[in-house]
C-alpha cells in the first residue's frame, strides 16, 4: 500500500514534535527544518490538531506540540487521522461486474490488517530509531504450492 505525502508529511511533523519535548515549534520552523512548504505544514498541523494527536497554541508565542507522550500516539492513529481507511471498488461499465460486497469487504479486511500492524507501533518508536520486529507467520512446506494447486514435490539430494 501506498500512503500519502501527506501521511509522510504528518509523520515528520510529529517526530520533530517527538523530539522537542514539550517545547513548542513553531510552523515556520517546521516547513524550513522538513522543507516543506508552510501552508502544507499548516494544513496537516490543523489534521493532527482534530485528531487530538498535537496541540496547537495561538499567538506570537506558540507552536505545536505533542497532545499525549510520543509512546501513547500509534501509527495507525496518525494513518486514520491523514487517510481514507475505506477502500470500495468502483463499478466498471459494461462485461461482467463483481459482487461489490464481497471485494470491498477483502479489501477493506486487507486495510485493516495494514492498519493493525502500524498500531504495533508508536510515534517514539519511530523517533528514537527502534521497533520491535513482529515476527513472521511461519509456512508449511509445500503450502505455496498447494495454494497455487500444484503438487507438493520434495527434493531429494543423491550422494554417490
Amino acid at each position: 500500500m501506498r500512503l500519502t505525502k501527506s501521511t509522510s508529511h504528518a509523520i515528520r511533523i510529529l517526530i520533530d514534535c517527538a523530539q522537542a519535548d514539550a517545547r513548542l515549534v513553531k510552523v515556520a520552523e517546521l516547513s524550513e527544518r522538513l522543507q516543506i512548504t508552510q501552508q502544507n505544514v499548516f494544513k496537516i498541523v490543523n489534521l493532527l490538531a482534530r485528531a487530538h494527536l498535537i496541540e496547537a497554541v495561538r499567538g506570537r508565542n506558540g507552536g505545536v506540540r505533542l497532545a499525549r507522550p510520543a509512546s501513547a500516539i500509534r501509527i495507525g492513529d496518525v494513518v486514520r487521522a491523514t487517510e481514507v481507511t475505506h477502500v470500495e471498488i468502483e463499478e466498471g461499465t459494461g462485461g461482467r461486474k463483481p459482487k461489490r460486497g464481497g471485494v470491498n469487504q477483502i479489501l477493506d479486511t486487507a486495510l485493516g490488517a495494514f492498519i493493525d500492524v502500524l498500531d504495533q507501533h508508536t510515534l517514539a518508536d519511530m523517533a528514537t530509531g527502534r521497533h520491535t520486529e513482529a515476527p513472521a507467520p511461519r509456512r508449511k512446506a509445500g503450502n505455496r504450492a498447494a495454494a497455487m494447486g500444484l503438487p507438493r514435490y520434495r527434493r531429494s539430494l543423491q550422494h554417490g
